[in-house]
């Protein structure tokens, strides 16, 4: 019976291994829209296609965009809320996935005629 010897790192070209030293970069592309009250500092756009690395949080979209955590209300997340609770703070621990559209909110304007929030 022959012995089978697995091939070594360098003779497979790392297929397939993705412990290596070298770092693999993969690009997260989200779409983040702005509304109510929340706009970025400086810029008029209410619409932004944004790259992060692989790992970035809501917290890289606020900081990228420069605004400010207490003018966030609400924050959805593909149309999901991922907002720990409303009134408390917003949680900017949600993991970006490639894809993702983000919706940042400041208060919510209130229409007594229809009896619920205008979004």
């Amino acid at each position: 019976m022959d012995t089978v010897i697995a091939p070594t790192q360098e003779q497979s070209g790392n297929i397939g291994h993705n412990s290596g030293d070298v770092p693999v970069d993969v690009p997260v592309i989200v779409r983040v829209k702005l509304f109510n009250s929340v706009i970025a500092p400086g810029s008029g756009p209410r619409l932004h296609d944004l790259c992060f690395s692989a790992g970035a949080t809501l917290a890289d979209i606020v900081h990228e965009l420069g605004i400010e955590k207490s003018a966030l209300f609400i924050v959805w997340a593909n149309g999901r809320d991922v907002t720990k609770r409303l009134g408390d703070s917003i949680n900017l621990d949600y993991m970006l996935e490639d894809g993702d559209e983000i919706a940042l909110s400041g208060p919510i304007p209130y229409s007594w005629g229809y009896g619920s929030p205008v979004v």
